[in-house]
């Protein structure tokens, strides 16, 4: 389970991606961080290279690897956080229908999910509810014939180009995390409203948005999974999803170390390159050291999806993989704009852009120190049981 050397069809799959991210991804990285434009070029790049499937079994054209996908992440992250996140945000509705939608739901969803003719969007986050999900106060009220929802939900990733939704909702607000459900939601239902995109320190090509439900009506046959199983389904996506994300700190901590070392080379002072210092040295070594033991722990956590790993024996090592990831691209991003000295703190500098980008990671899919929280739980109530 542990094991995750790569294998020749993986190696290939970082080639061409990497090749075509120096190509295709690199050159409009920047714009479309600055105009915060949604990259539909970018998106139709993807598409084109029937990557929107990767992850997930081979009927939808799929690899079946969590380990494969991590490698495309990883490549389109070291040149472009923004393109790197269009795969993310297909992959997590994807996952979650795979994982706990009914027949119909799978034949309907995940073959346009897996093409791009379809995009979808998770939406569980609200104003007074976030890394505490049984706290949402988004309501859904059983009628006849399916639910009426209402509320409101922020910061919902992608919804605003989205054709549908997965909203987390309460279906018994006298219960926590027994009492939500998710509800598959079209967004061209009346009542559903996209109230504003933010304008966010990072991550600013896909938009994030607040979203407006009022009494839109969702059939019966759009609940994904059981009633009372909401939660767990939302949990599992999570978990499954973390490596993904820790594969963008991966690229992106690479593509920081990548500038700064070309950097250091050509930059002169006191008569040679300011490579030649010792202290200099030491910064980017620690960066290596940094983000290869980085790779490693989400290479073993994709490894333990793709070996069928779940629930409580996946979550901790997802949760292992994602925190220290993100905390060491906030960290490679960090020195790397420090080596750039005031050149680094320039929007004209692309380093400025891994800077704000790096702190996004540490906060969205759940924050580091909620994965902390996952992984200290686990620590003393497994490892070290009473």
């Amino acid at each position: 389970m542990e094991q995750f050397a790569l294998t020749d069809e993986q190696k290939m799959l970082r080639e061409t991606i990497a090749k075509v991210a120096r190509e295709k991804v690199a050159p409009r990285a920047a714009e479309i961080d600055a105009k915060a434009e949604y990259p539909q070029d970018m998106f139709d790049l993807l598409k084109s290279l029937d990557l929107f499937a990767l992850p997930f079994p081979e009927e939808y054209g799929g690899t079946n690897s969590m380990l494969a996908s991590c490698i495309a992440v990883e490549e389109l992250a070291r040149v472009c956080y923004n393109t790197a996140y269009l795969l993310v945000v297909q992959w997590v509705p994807f996952g979650a229908i795979l994982h706990g939608g009914t027949e119909a739901q799978k034949a309907d969803y995940l073959p346009q999910l897996a093409s791009g003719a379809l995009r979808g969007a998770l939406g569980v986050t609200e104003p007074q509810a976030g890394s505490d999900v049984s706290a949402i106060t988004t309501r859904a009220e059983k009628v006849e014939g399916g639910y009426r929802i209402n509320g409101t939900k922020i910061f919902c990733t992608n919804s605003a180009v989205a054709d549908f939704a997965l909203i987390a909702a309460k279906t018994d607000p006298t219960k926590k995390h027994a009492g939500i459900g998710v509800f598959i939601v079209d967004t061209k239902s009346e009542g559903f409203m996209v109230a504003r995109n933010e304008s966010k320190l990072g991550a600013r090509g896909v938009p994030s948005s607040e979203l407006h439900f009022d009494n839109i009506f969702v059939p019966d046959d759009k609940v994904l999974g059981e009633p009372g199983k909401g939660f767990k389904l939302v949990m599992e996506a999570f978990n499954k999803s973390r490596p993904i994300i820790g594969a963008r700190g991966v690229g992106l901590a690479q593509g920081a170390m990548d500038l700064c070392v070309n950097y250091v080379k050509d930059r002169e002072a006191f008569g040679q390159p300011i490579a030649n210092f010792q202290g200099v040295q030491w910064m980017i070594a620690d960066m290596a050291i940094q983000n290869e033991a980085a790779r490693n722990l989400v290479y073993k956590a994709a490894a333990m999806v793709d070996a069928g790993a779940t629930g409580q024996e996946l979550a901790p090592m997802a949760a292992i993989s994602k925190c220290f990831s993100t905390d060491v691209a906030m960290k490679v991003a960090t020195d790397a704009l420090q080596l750039f000295g005031s050149q680094g703190i320039s929007r004209d500098n692309p380093i400025e852009r891994y800077f704000r980008d790096a702190k996004v990671l540490q906060i969205i899919e759940g924050t580091n120190q909620i994965q902390r929280n996952i992984v200290g739980r686990h620590i003393i109530n497994t490892t070290y049981p009473a």
